[in-house]
């Protein structure tokens, strides 16, 4: 049995143990009291208000026929007698799915906003508008209005629409700067998710110069605002109510938002806009170069500190810079001012460069850094170009095979002398000089690098190398040296260059 004196201490402690729980949540300490930022306001009505009018939804219509149209799918075949068979004919013969299926019109959706109410210039992205043969262009308050294409690009997915503004009382905003937008940022997003018509999200700028391989001059901001199907096209706001991006991907494996979504920058997109409005098409500056990434080991046997810039695979003939201010095998590490980290920095600020303009472009050619100037053509000129010089190369692909004149086996390959014969053999084009492999070894260093019978070695160590005793007093030399790699130009057999490293151990 418990005594009165037992007792009466264990109420005392069940007590003051329940007063201090009560007082314990409700008394909550002045350090963890909720703050709210001063740029992340606890409502963005006023802000969303200001904006809505802004944004529309862009509808689009294609006429496909049949199984002809993108995405249609065939009927399948079941086995004989299948219960299924009939609601397979009238799915397939109601959607027009078979081969005698008639014409039909495929509806899309997607967003877009107005950036200029004066002429009614619609922004959005180009996937929303691709192959449309009617696009409408719809407002908050219900109007419609047919919108005509201005332009597109199809690198960086933009595109341009102008609608009557006499048609309608129209909202403008306008581009603000990208560049000053830092993680953790408060961004507001507004679209057209599902069809739903103007939705406002909120999030935080997540990350930013994301490269989702989506193009060449990939440098998106990755934000956790809600972007789903339909808000592509739409702008993402900073919270001076400006577009510093246009909302064009996602990360989904349902196709709904998980908080990984992608937008334009508006340092990009912006220019492409005028472009567009302008000229109807891009006029990007253009420097006539190959380019590949800068490795550990191409750093290495370059002679450099830390590997960074972008590394000059090849001069496209014709090009800006055909007159050997750039070469083969120089790395450019600044443009105009801008330093390039890595390779994929370099297309970007070209294009974003105007055509005709004299830069500077800081290199480092065999160990030392220099500077040279360099006036910019345009890319669209040098796609033509380039396209044209890869279409002229002789392909011919004789049968006889000749023995080379000489021939050495090193670093897993075997190489030979670049005749008559051997062009004959592999298919090169004349005007590719260098020393032939010929074969190479299953699981040698060569192979792991993708080194293929018919590939022409120009250089090694940025030394031209023209007979097979070139290339082994070479890599003797470099051993020699204490190098661990060798850095090899291969020409390929229409004279694409690229460069690898070989390890020599």
């Amino acid at each position: 049995m418990i005594s009165d004196t037992l007792l009466r201490a264990a109420r005392r402690t069940f007590f003051a143990g329940a007063t201090a729980f009560v007082v314990g949540i409700v008394a909550v300490p002045s350090f963890v009291t909720p703050t709210i930022a001063s740029d992340g306001p606890p409502s963005v009505a006023d802000l969303a208000e200001r904006l809505l009018g802004a944004v529309v939804n862009i509808s689009t219509s294609q006429t496909v026929k049949g199984t002809e149209g993108p995405g249609a799918v065939p009927m399948p075949q079941l086995p004989e007698g299948s219960p299924f068979q009939d609601f397979f004919d009238d799915f397939f013969k109601n959607r027009g799915g078979d081969k005698g299926g008639a014409a039909q019109k495929v509806q899309s959706l997607g967003s877009g906003f107005v950036i200029d109410a004066e002429q009614g210039i619609v922004v959005t992205n180009n996937h929303v508008i691709a192959d449309a043969d009617d696009i409408e262009v719809n407002f908050s308050d219900g109007i419609t209005l047919k919108a005509k294409l201005v332009g597109t690009d199809t690198k960086t997915d933009v595109a341009v629409l102008k609608v009557d503004p006499k048609g309608h009382k129209l909202t403008a905003v306008k581009f603000g700067d990208s560049t000053k937008m830092r993680v953790g940022d408060w961004v507001m997003a507004i679209g057209n998710p599902f069809g739903l018509g103007g939705t406002v999200t909120v999030g935080i700028v997540s990350a930013r110069n994301r490269d989702i391989n989506s193009g060449p001059y990939d440098d998106f901001i990755q934000t956790d605002a809600a972007i789903n199907r339909g808000n592509s096209g739409g702008p993402l706001f900073n919270a001076q109510g400006e577009v510093i991006g246009i909302n064009t991907a996602i990360i989904s494996p349902s196709g709904g938002s998980i908080g990984i979504g992608f937008s334009i920058p508006s340092q990009l997109a912006a220019g492409v806009v005028d472009q567009l409005r302008q000229y109807g098409e891009t006029r990007r500056g253009w420097l006539g170069v190959r380019i590949q990434p800068v490795t550990d080991d191409i750093a290495e046997s370059l002679g450099m500190a830390t590997a960074k810039g972008a590394l000059v695979a090849g001069v496209i003939k014709g090009g800006p810079v055909d007159n050997g201010t750039v070469q083969a095998g120089d790395v450019i590490i600044k443009f105009d001012g801008k330093d390039i980290h890595e390779m994929r920095d370099l297309p970007r600020v070209v294009a974003e460069s105007p055509v005709g303009k004299a830069v500077d472009v800081v290199i480092v050619r065999k160990g030392v850094e220099q500077t040279v100037k360099v006036t910019l053509g345009r890319l669209e000129d040098g796609e033509k170009l380039a396209s044209g010089e890869n279409g002229n190369t002789d392909q011919d692909k004789g049968d006889k095979a000749t023995p080379p004149v000489s021939t050495a086996s090193v670093l897993g390959m075997t190489i030979g002398e670049l005749n008559d014969q051997t062009r004959q053999k592999f298919g090169i084009a004349a005007d590719v000089s260098g020393v032939v492999v010929t074969d190479v070894a299953k699981d040698s260093a060569a192979a792991e690098r993708g080194i293929q019978p018919g590939e022409v070695i120009t250089e090694i160590a940025q030394e031209s190398v023209g007979t097979p005793k070139d290339v082994m007093d070479r890599i003797g030399a470099l051993k020699e040296q204490g190098r661990k790699n060798a850095l090899l130009m291969l020409a390929s057999k229409t004279g694409e260059l690229r460069f690898v490293t070989i390890r020599m151990d």
